[in-house]
């Protein structure tokens, strides 16, 4: 009797085992393409040179919208190369055109605008209450359409205070601001700050997907936004590093300055 009693219970354990593990069959994630390089910027130049004209452009002035305490400059203490390969964007602590820190956003538009692919960077991040830097894309369309309607693609995300964790996320109409669709990727044990990381978004006639050194941590799919899905249509590509604003709060006296987002290449591919 305990013979069989033991053995049921054995086959009971399996059943329920067999029941409560998913299974790998029916897994809903979108296989990546073959991706072939289309344009790049690895930042090469003399230390104190502005990025190659020919590939970004700035956006001069403040706010963006967003209440930031920055006033964006094209000036090389904001925005110039290292000379070892590297794209510096640095926010200062500095009284610049009523404004109490500059920094640098600097864009691909009008000079390259990409419709799908895969869009990557690897960058090291600033640190400290009130940085805000970011690597994203928008939609070509934003003068006519305006935003949401363009549509926004935030790549990677970093919010200063919180040097172990990036955040990835959608706008479009519906479902923008804070109700814009978001996932957080984070270490443990190590920082953004620390060491270079690859930030990339493969996108899609109908998904998005965001990447932290080639790990997937968040798809969207077409039918998962509640309002117009609007990527379907070119976007440029934008790298800054705001300070202050309505996404993380002020700087405090612990947050350094001058201190950079470096860049060490963006890369675009399109599907073959």
């Amino acid at each position: 009797m305990n013979a069989k009693k033991n053995q049921y219970l054995i086959l009971l354990v399996c059943a329920l085992f067999l029941i409560t593990v998913p299974s790998c069959e029916n897994s809903t994630a979108i296989e990546s393409p073959t991706w072939q390089l289309v344009w790049q910027d690895e930042f090469e130049g003399a230390a104190g040179q502005r990025p190659d004209s020919t590939k970004w452009t700035y956006d001069i002035g403040t706010d963006w919208g967003n209440q930031q305490l920055e006033y964006d400059t094209d000036r090389p203490q904001n925005v110039s190369l290292d000379g070892n390969g590297n794209l510096l964007i640095t926010a200062r602590r500095e009284a610049y055109m009523g404004q109490p820190f500059t920094s640098g956003r600097i864009k691909t538009q009008g000079l390259y605008e990409q419709t799908y692919g895969r869009y990557e960077a690897r960058i090291k991040m600033p640190w400290g209450p009130g940085i805000w830097p970011a690597f994203w894309l928008l939609g070509s369309n934003i003068e006519t359409v305006g935003w949401p309607n363009c549509g926004e693609i935030d790549i990677m995300e970093y919010r200063g205070q919180q040097p172990n964790l990036i955040h990835g996320t959608v706008h479009g109409p519906g479902y923008s601001g804070g109700a814009g669709i978001s996932k957080t990727y984070g270490f443990e044990h190590k920082r953004f700050d620390v060491d270079f990381h690859v930030f990339a978004v493969e996108w899609g006639a109908d998904y998005l997907k965001f990447f932290v050194d080639d790990v997937m941590y968040h798809q969207i799919k077409k039918g998962d936004v509640p309002g117009q899905w609007v990527f379907d249509s070119p976007f440029f590509i934008i790298l800054n590093v705001a300070v202050g604003g309505n996404y993380v709060g002020f700087p405090t006296s612990q947050t350094p300055f001058p201190q950079s987002m470096v860049v060490d290449y963006v890369r675009v591919y399109k599907a073959l």
